[in-house]
């Protein structure tokens, strides 16, 4: 549905809750508000709104119906899967303002915050409380805490501390016909029928706007520790893991290829952390207190074969470096515009899964080259195809999208998933079927259907509109 109303109309029919400097048509902020960090779509929004209140949210969500406008709501804007992308006159509504910690309770040790919060700034806060949020990833410094919920985000340390849905404690929504929503209200035990916070997250935006989070913080951990091992076999990696898992707990589980590291190598200038090369490495990371035992752990994986060689931090610039190795993939490989696919299978299949999409790129794409990377300590593996300089991004993005439904049928296959933490959005919209039975979709529509009946909010993400 194309909006059918000019900017004049909306100013004036806003003017009653928005001020002047809440809202903004200028096309830089068009631009950079109404994408993420997707670069295959259009953005074209008819403007940006800026609200500072819950009040205000829900003021523009029932307004959104007589305007007939769609809402996108924008976070960091650091997702990978179109999910915020506003490509036909929305109107973008933007919670970098409502980026307040409003309330702390050190006995339940949880954070009341809005949505706009970045998540490094709660990770912070947690610190300066003598308290930890586990949930990290690369844009942390950017992504806001309903981003996060809205996409249920991950990161690298799900293998011990879970997924964002694991610290929420309750959220203040507001649906699509402007309710106003208080769910859970931070409780521990709840047992009066449907959680509905569970259905906000990971709905990415398209049953109603996050505008508030309780979440529940942790005592923090130790000290950790950081090792990086070559490893000669993708199959041997399992063995690895168990290993491990049989010895300590470990914190993160991650792997890389050789080609990975290579690139963050030369985009950074920084040194190999061994002097031969093999084909995957693995960073794990874990209590300090038991060095001991992940050095017998380590000796054992070299004995049986399946490690080349490894590298320990004494220290925490030298876990910052070797967690650079990891980190730093995504930027070292921005500039050859990646084709993405953030997957996730069985962990025990994880090896078989790789060596078949190996070979698809591989006999289809025998010019690009295949970053390897991901967590594969809880299954999510994160496929990324370089473009050659000799290729238009149109032409390249074309080439990779054709394989798409390949890769997923092998993912089906294997009882996996299509998208592992980066959510469906636009992207992959069109294959929700490889993962979602017929019936969980119809159940998903009519989900939307009660909580946003005019059909406003995040229009075309996640399911497939319906047929006119």
């Amino acid at each position: 549905m194309k909006s059918q109303v000019n900017r004049q109309q909306l100013v004036e029919s806003t003017r009653s809750f928005l001020d002047s400097t809440q809202i903004s048509f200028d096309e830089d902020t068009l631009r950079t508000w109404g994408c993420d960090w997707t670069r295959s779509f259009a953005v074209a929004p008819l403007a940006v709104v800026f609200p500072k209140t819950t009040e205000q949210v829900s003021a523009l969500i029932r307004l959104a119906p007589d305007l007939k406008i769609q809402l996108v709501p924008s976070g960091g804007r650091t997702g990978l899967s179109g999910g915020a992308v506003a490509s036909n006159g929305e109107v973008v509504v933007s919670l970098d303002r409502m980026n307040s910690i409003l309330a702390f309770n050190p006995i339940d040790r949880m954070v009341r915050c809005q949505a706009g919060v970045i998540t490094a700034n709660l990770q912070d806060f947690a610190r300066q409380n003598n308290l930890y949020y586990p949930v990290d990833f690369s844009s942390a410094g950017s992504s806001h805490i309903g981003g996060n919920v809205a996409t249920n985000a991950g990161g690298i340390r799900v293998i011990r501390y879970g997924l964002t849905r694991d610290a929420v404690a309750g959220l203040t929504v507001v649906t699509g016909t402007g309710e106003v929503l208080q769910l859970n209200n931070g409780l521990i035990k709840n047992a009066t029928g449907y959680d509905l916070r569970h259905l906000f997250i990971g709905s990415e935006g398209t049953l109603g706007i996050v505008v508030e989070a309780e979440i529940r913080l942790i005592p923090p951990p130790e000290p950790q520790q950081v090792m990086v091992l070559g490893v000669n076999h993708l199959s041997d990696m399992l063995s690895i893991l168990e290993t491990f898992h049989e010895k300590i707990d470990l914190s993160s589980f991650e792997f890389f290829s050789d080609l990975a590291m290579q690139k963050v190598i030369d985009h950074r200038g920084i040194a190999k952390p061994f002097d031969q090369s093999t084909q995957f490495y693995t960073l794990l990371e874990y209590d300090v207190s038991a060095e001991d035992t992940a050095v017998a752990a380590f000796n054992e994986t070299i004995d049986a074969g399946w490690v080349s060689d490894g590298v320990i931090s004494q220290s925490e610039a030298q876990s910052q470096a070797l967690w650079a190795l990891r980190d730093g993939i995504t930027e070292s490989i921005a500039s050859y515009s990646p084709y993405k696919n953030d997957v996730s299978v069985p962990i025990a299949e994880i090896p078989e899964f790789l060596s078949e999409v190996d070979s698809l790129v591989a006999s289809n794409y025998p010019d690009f080259e295949v970053c390897w990377f991901g967590h594969i300590g809880d299954g999510n593996l994160h496929l990324n195809i370089l473009k050659p300089s000799t290729l238009s991004i149109d032409e390249f993005y074309q080439r990779c999208h054709s394989i798409s439904p390949r890769l997923f049928e092998k993912i089906q296959s294997h009882g996996g998933s299509i998208s592992a933490e980066h959510g469906v959005g636009l992207l992959k919209r069109d294959f929700l079927s490889y993962t979602r039975s017929p019936s969980e979709i119809e159940l998903m529509r009519k989900l939307k259907d009660v909580f946003d009946p005019y059909g406003i909010m995040n229009p075309g993400k996640l399911l497939v509109p319906r047929a006119a």
